[in-house]
């Protein structure tokens, strides 16, 4: 808490505090002006189900605040109401579940109540022949259900986010039992015992929402490269240290013992944004272990689409006219071809464009001829992207065979593989899961990934 508040402005010219400020005067106008008033209106029988799951949607899509858009909201929204076969009994069981509880018994009842119905109409889909992808994750109720009541009631109740879930579990403070109910009970409370904490410690107010900032503060860091504590070890240093002396320094050794690491992601994958950004050091030590940045680049890559779980190929260098990499999802019937492009100002499209066309139309006839894949994405990963690519993307879609191309953020790809390992039941490689995010065209950026995924 202490950290967050003291830390310096971001690129952008305030700090995390000052920005999250802002985006608190956003969520309170945003819920008075639309969502609480749309949710009175659907519990009141004013507004039919369908019309409030795309209401709900529109709002979530044209003001991202609270993650809602992710797997574990809008996602579940949809896949409810797809498996539900009778409309009529989902629409009272959501509404029972999503009015606003007086206390945290009826709370914790109505988690219970909401999470059974979930897995009956699940089972039922599956047992009819349906895809097990295709089913709502009874996981999911806690984070569905406490946005909602957080619209009705601020507050009190706490939406029950992944990251938060994740600090307090690294930090030993709390963990999860498997009882949903339980569970969220006692993450209510933790919440609320924290606020009183920050709020004597700090001796400013805080609330939930204050609570929530200081864990995407030290959780999934949406705000830049401000996170870093005095006695975080520079990952650059650390990696150069290691490949070019097989040891690290001294100073090295007390900076990695002053600060345990809490990431999931392994080093080879972990490293991949600086590399993308083309760290002189890390070309110095690529060179130094024979090899280029540009091809570390890509086995960085093509190890973070194996740890997904896809069937993976590095293609690229002395292959001719070829992307760099192929990921395949044959249970899913999709394909993703790759490029991946070392930048420190960003991939501007445009240059490439010519070539790219050719090799997407050879591989994506081959794919599609041998292995029948549904859909083809390609992927070029860069560290950032130069506004210039809706005519790129555009000319690519209509001359080639391709369904969507995605400009992915390495930083992007890194915390999907985390996601995957810490929740791996929960990330799927199909439409319930990572597909939902190529199924756009443009830009696909780390904070989409975090504040909807993870």
């Amino acid at each position: 808490m202490r950290t967050y508040l003291a830390a310096p402005p971001t690129a952008e010219g305030c700090t995390p505090a000052e920005a999250d400020t802002d985006l608190d005067r956003q969520r309170l106008s945003l819920i008075d002006n639309e969502l609480k008033p749309l949710t009175s209106k659907y519990l009141s029988d004013q507004l039919t189900l369908s019309k409030f799951k795309t209401k709900i949607d529109s709002i979530n899509k044209r003001n991202q605040l609270w993650g809602f858009k992710g797997i574990k909201g809008q996602m579940f929204f949809n896949l409810m109401l797809n498996v539900a076969d009778d409309e009529s009994e989902c629409d009272q069981e959501l509404k029972t579940a999503i009015a606003l509880p007086t206390n945290e018994e009826i709370a914790s009842s109505r988690i219970k109540t909401f999470a059974s119905y979930i897995k009956r109409i699940g089972e039922q889909h599956v047992e009819a022949g349906g895809s097990k992808h295709g089913k709502p994750n009874v996981s999911s109720v806690p984070f569905f259900l406490s946005y909602f009541w957080q619209v009705q009631d601020r507050e009190t109740w706490p939406i029950y986010y992944t990251n938060s879930v994740n600090v307090m579990n690294d930090l030993n403070l709390w963990q999860q039992t498997g009882d949903l109910a339980a569970d969220y009970i006692a993450y209510k409370q933790i919440n609320e015992k924290l606020a009183e904490v920050f709020t004597k410690e700090s001796g400013k107010s805080f609330g939930l929402y204050g609570v929530e900032h200081v864990f995407w503060f030290k959780g999934s860091n949406p705000y830049g490269e401000n996170k870093s504590t005095v006695n975080e070890a520079p990952a650059t240093a650390i990696i150069v240290n290691e490949r070019l002396e097989d040891k690290p320094t001294i100073i090295d050794k007390l900076q990695i013992k002053s600060r345990l690491p809490d990431s999931y992601v392994p080093p080879i994958v972990a490293i991949s944004p600086v590399m993308a950004r083309n760290d002189q050091s890390l070309r110095e030590a690529a060179k130094a272990s024979g090899t280029s940045l540009e091809r570390a680049f890509e086995k960085s890559i093509d190890a973070a689409f194996t740890i997904l779980g896809y069937e993976t190929k590095l293609l690229g260098q002395g292959k001719g006219r070829v992307p760099d990499g192929l990921a395949l999802s044959v249970d899913d019937s999709y394909a993703i071809l790759w490029d991946a492009k070392v930048r420190s100002e960003g991939y501007s499209m445009g240059t490439d464009d010519r070539a790219i066309k050719e090799y997407i139309v050879t591989q994506s006839r081959d794919l599609k001829r041998r292995r029948g894949l549904r859909n083809i994405y390609y992927f070029i990963i860069s560290s950032d992207f130069m506004d210039d690519y809706d005519d790129s993307i555009r000319s690519i879609k209509m001359e080639t065979d391709v369904n969507e191309v995605c400009l992915v953020e390495a930083d992007a790809l890194v915390a999907m593989v985390d996601a995957k390992l810490r929740f791996p039941h929960d990330v799927s490689l199909g439409p319930d899961g990572l597909q939902r995010y190529f199924s756009v065209s443009g830009v696909l950026s780390a904070e989409l990934i975090r504040g909807t995924l993870i």
